[in-house]
């Protein structure tokens, strides 16, 4: 089971430098134009995604629009396909969603047992603070 993954410099863990599809359990990584904080990865442009090689029914990032009243949309990947049947309460079955307020984000939510699997997430606007994944 993947631990709770903190994705700013103060606590990071597990972040490596490398594609999504060689990453191994329980690593991830960056992809475009983010700044690292103490507590949070943000995003600079468009374009820009985050990977990570998880172990869990459930996939959980806390996130944050750029400001109150702003929005980052997204789509969600897993093994490079869209979700299906497996997303989460906050993206559809294609792996759309948005970003609108701080808080943690359901992305995938697995219909079955846990399996190792690759997750990506790639944000169409710029701005996005990322937190920390948690996994159920």
């Amino acid at each position: 089971h993947s631990p709770e993954t903190y994705l700013g410099r103060e606590r990071r863990d597990g972040r490596v430098d490398g594609h999504p599809r060689t990453l191994k359990l329980n690593r991830w990584a960056l992809t475009g134009a983010w700044s690292v904080s103490g507590e949070a990865a943000k995003l600079g442009a468009a374009g820009g995604a985050i990977a990570y090689r998880f172990q869990a029914r459930d996939v959980n990032l806390v996130l944050a629009p750029p400001a109150a009243g702003e929005s980052v949309r997204f789509t969600v990947l897993i093994d490079g396909e869209p979700p299906g049947e497996h997303h989460g309460l906050d993206a559809d079955s294609s792996g759309a969603g948005t970003v609108f307020e701080p808080r943690m984000y359901q992305l995938v939510r697995r219909r079955g047992p846990a399996a190792e699997s690759t997750f990506e997430i790639t944000f169409l606007d710029p701005g996005v603070h990322a937190y920390v994944f948690t996994f159920g």
